[in-house]
Formats: C-alpha cells, sequence, structure tokens
C-alpha cells in the first residue's frame, strides 16, 4: 500500500452497462471510500447511453479500459467478433436477474401459462435473448405464445394497461416500474429464470485484454477495490446507495435501495457464491450456460469458458469469500 501512494496514480477509465442506478453501488461506494486510490488508481466511472453491447464496444475499442456487462451478451460479442480483445475477469452477479414479469390476475403464474397469451420483448433486453432458453427448458410450446417487440420505454405501461399478458425484464426493475402505473404490488407474478432452470450467470468486471496484459497490477487493484466495496454495500445497502444517489438527477432513495436490495437477493448473495466466494466461475456450470445459450442463438464458433473469462486477476480465494 507505501509503495502503491508513493507511485502516481494509474487512470483508469471504466464505463457502466447503463445509466448510474442503485445496484452500480459497489463500484461507487469502493470510489467515494477510497479504496481505488488505496490501490494507487485514479478511477473515472462514466454512465453508457446504452447497454451491455454498448459498454463491451467500448472496452474493446479501448475507448474504456474496464466495464461492466452482462456476460451472455459478452459470449455473443465475442463470438460474432472473435478478435475483440475483452473478456471478463470478476463475476458480480452469479445469477441474472432475468425475469418473466406477469400480472397474476391475468393468469400468470408458471412459465408455461404464457401458452395463448402475448408477451412483450425487447429486442435490446439480455432477458429477451434468454426467452427462448428458458421456454424450451420449461416445456413452452413458443408457436403458442405471441412474441411482441416493445420498446423498453412502453414495456410496462403496455403491460399495466393490458395490452400486453407479460413482459422479459428484471426483478430490480420492471415491478417498480409497474407499481408506478398502479399496478398493485400483490398482483404481480416475478418468475425469476435463475429459480426456473437458466444456469446462466450475469453481470461481470470486464477489461480490454491489452490494457490487462500491460498492466495486470492496476487490473488486480481494481479488482481488489471493487471487491472491499462490494462487501461494503452488501453489508449496508441502505448506506451504499448515498453515492449513487449523489450522482442521479431525481433519484429516489427508496427505490434505488429496493433496486440494489432486489439485486443483492437474486444474483449476488447465492449458494454457489457462499460455497465458492465472489467473481469466479464453477466451470461445469459455465460449460452448461454455454450450452443453454446455444438453444436460442445460432454460435458461428461455440466458445470455451477460457475465450470468455479469466480469473488470473481474481483477489485471493480467502479475500473472496463472504463475510
Amino acid at each position: 500500500m507505501g509503495s502503491a501512494s508513493a507511485q502516481p496514480a494509474a487512470p483508469v477509465k471504466v464505463v457502466l452497462d447503463g445509466r448510474i442506478e442503485g445496484p452500480a453501488a459497489p463500484a461507487f461506494v469502493a470510489l467515494e471510500r477510497g479504496y481505488f486510490k488505496n490501490e494507487g488508481l485514479e478511477v473515472g466511472i462514466e454512465p453508457s447511453p446504452g447497454n451491455s453491447t454498448e459498454a463491451i464496444t467500448r472496452v474493446a475499442s479501448g475507448a474504456a479500459d474496464i466495464g461492466f456487462a452482462d456476460i451472455n451478451v459478452l459470449i455473443r460479442y465475442r463470438d460474432q467478433n472473435p478478435a475483440a480483445p475483452v473478456k471478463a475477469v470478476f463475476i458480480v452477479n452469479n445469477r441474472p436477474n432475468y425475469a418473466i414479469i406477469g400480472r397474476k390476475s391475468r393468469g400468470v403464474a408458471r412459465v408455461v401459462d404464457l401458452e395463448g397469451m402475448r408477451l412483450g420483448a425487447p429486442a435490446a433486453e439480455p432477458a429477451t435473448a434468454a426467452w427462448p432458453i428458458i421456454a424450451r427448458i420449461r416445456g413452452v410450446d413458443l408457436s403458442k405464445v405471441t412474441v411482441i417487440n416493445v420498446g423498453i420505454p412502453v414495456r410496462e405501461p403496455m403491460l399495466a394497461s393490458g395490452e400486453l399478458d407479460a413482459v422479459t425484464g428484471t426483478s430490480s426493475s420492471s415491478p417498480i416500474s409497474l407499481r408506478a402505473k398502479g399496478v398493485p404490488g400483490d398482483d404481480i407474478a416475478v418468475l425469476l429464470m435463475a429459480e426456473r432452470g437458466l444456469d446462466l450467470y450475469g453481470q461481470a468486471v470486464i477489461v480490454n485484454t491489452k490494457f490487462a496484459a500491460e498492466k495486470p497490477d492496476v487490473v488486480r487493484g481494481f479488482l481488489r477495490a471493487f471487491l472491499h466495496g462490494l462487501k461494503e454495500t452488501l453489508r449496508d445497502p441502505d448506506a451504499a446507495v448515498a453515492p449513487v444517489l449523489a450522482r442521479m438527477s431525481g433519484g429516489v432513495r427508496e427505490l434505488e435501495i429496493e433496486r440494489l436490495r432486489a439485486t443483492i437477493r437474486d444474483s449476488i448473495l447465492t449458494p454457489e457464491v457462499a460455497e465458492r466466494g465472489f467473481g469466479d466461475v464453477d466451470e461445469m456450470r459455465f460449460v452448461r450456460a454455454l450450452d443453454q445459450i446455444g438453444l436460442g442463438y445460432a454460435y458461428k464458433n461455440k466458445p470455451k469458458p477460457s475465450d470468455i473469462f479469466d480469473p488470473s486477476f481474481l483477489p485471493d480465494a480467502s479475500e473472496r469469500k463472504p463475510d
């Protein structure tokens, strides 16, 4: 730590996979509380105007050094751009929070209930790409579900108005938006795909591999600091949203706490994390995940886990155990 403070801080450009919201708290806790600075890093964190694809593209191009992105989007991106210098180095969300969100009053209680119904599925939503996977896992006749490509801004309003019976989305966002449109909380059915057979991982820290090869200690320091911020976030989620709200325009504290707590509950603190610790993958599960992605996506050249995930920068296993 002393040698790090004696050297000029190493600049690190970081991009999020969307706008600043509650689930981004671990990174901003690490920034606000000086954990990156203690590693000798000068970290700048920017939101992305788009989604995971935007973040991956920026990291691959070198416009950002490190980013956050859905690892399943990264898998498809690397399949289409095999030479792209970008890999995942730390799993943030051990499970994705992909969900089918429906109205109980409209008969949505199981995935198979969607047969004969209208499903709103935004093309840019990672949960939409997982829909045919979970449908096949749960034995849904896809020909009996009317899938409608809708924009993300109108997804919940159309479900609230009855134009749709269910939508693809996330457990940390869609229920909040539905309640804001007047749908009672007890009428909202949230069918988490990870609880129904989906083996995929979720959000990951990604790096430009050229940057990582040239500055491996910077990547390791970033992950140590981020892990510290993650653990602090889990200890006190309510306090952890403060640096997020300070960077938002018009953010509502209660809603951002709800988003963060839902992400912790559904994606971060899982049985696998309790056993293996934060950040790593179980290779056999990852192989199954790659197979499952193939149920809804035609690979050009199916990758191996090592093509997507590099564990060599992870903090020591003893540090990655949940407190």
